[in-house]
């Protein structure tokens, strides 16, 4: 863990890009990201089954199990961890980890903070090496109430970091970082929030583009499809079939 916890820099924060299959994970990492995280939407989108509603298990543990000895710092957003039973989602994540993951990303989805801080030690315990980022929906789903008292519990509980997807107040994000108190802070990048170099004044630590590559993916094939049917060439930047082909061939060493 101490790798992928040591990227996580007051000034020069991780910006961690979601990849949805092999070879998109292997895309960012080919533009020099140290670490890519998993999309729970676009696993489930790309699998036909709805994302948050704990379907996609098996799918995450066998992207994990395809990307896990790649030479980059893989972290897996794993919903709320795939069950209610804190036992079996620290049993989950000790799975992860055997198989290459060194972070798992755990939502509490505004449900009950005290069960969640059990699935995070849950975790801690099984897995002791992974980076544990606790994320609280209470503004992704709420109005922000309850927080830091959330964000604090998960901390006790034992995560390495915390995360509050929908916050894009500057002031309020810069409060928050006082608040924490060292404990890194992830924010989930917006286009019409704060830019990455503002995040990073801002103290935050990590910056997750959850969703974002694969919705902007899917609609650049929309956009091509359209200019095609309207008899134009399409723009944008387009990979080789050979260089696709490249991206499957079998994983390289981890440096």
């Amino acid at each position: 863990m101490t790798a992928f916890a040591d990227l996580h820099r007051a000034g020069n924060p991780l910006l961690l890009p979601n990849a949805w299959d092999h070879a998109s994970a292997r895309l960012f990492a080919g533009l020099g990201f140290p670490a890519i995280a998993t999309t729970s939407l676009g696993v489930a989108a790309a699998a036909g089954l709805p994302d948050g509603r704990a379907a996609t298990r098996d799918e995450t543990l066998r992207l994990t199990l395809a990307l896990g000895a790649e030479n980059f710092l893989l972290s897996v957003d794993a919903e709320d961890g795939f069950g209610e039973d804190p036992e079996e989602v620290g049993e989950f994540a000790r799975e992860l980890a055997v198989v290459g993951a060194v972070g798992i990303n755990l939502e509490d989805g505004l449900g009950s903070a005290a069960l969640h801080a059990e699935k995070i030690a849950a975790v801690k315990s099984a897995a002791p090496g992974l980076f544990v980022n606790a994320r609280t929906d209470t503004y992704w789903l709420g109005d922000g109430e309850g927080t830091l008292r959330r964000l604090e519990a998960y901390r006790e509980a034992g995560a390495d970091g915390v995360f509050v997807p929908g916050l894009t107040d500057p002031a309020e994000i810069a409060a928050l970082v006082r608040d924490l108190d060292g404990i890194p802070l992830n924010i989930l990048y917006s286009p019409a929030g704060p830019s990455v170099p503002h995040l990073a004044d801002l103290g935050v630590r990590r910056i997750s583009l959850g969703s974002l590559l694969y919705r902007q993916a899917l609609g650049a094939a929309v956009d091509a499809l359209t200019q095609i049917r309207a008899g134009r060439a399409p723009g944008g930047t387009v990979p080789s079939y050979d260089e696709v082909r490249a991206l499957a061939a079998g994983p390289s060493t981890r440096c």
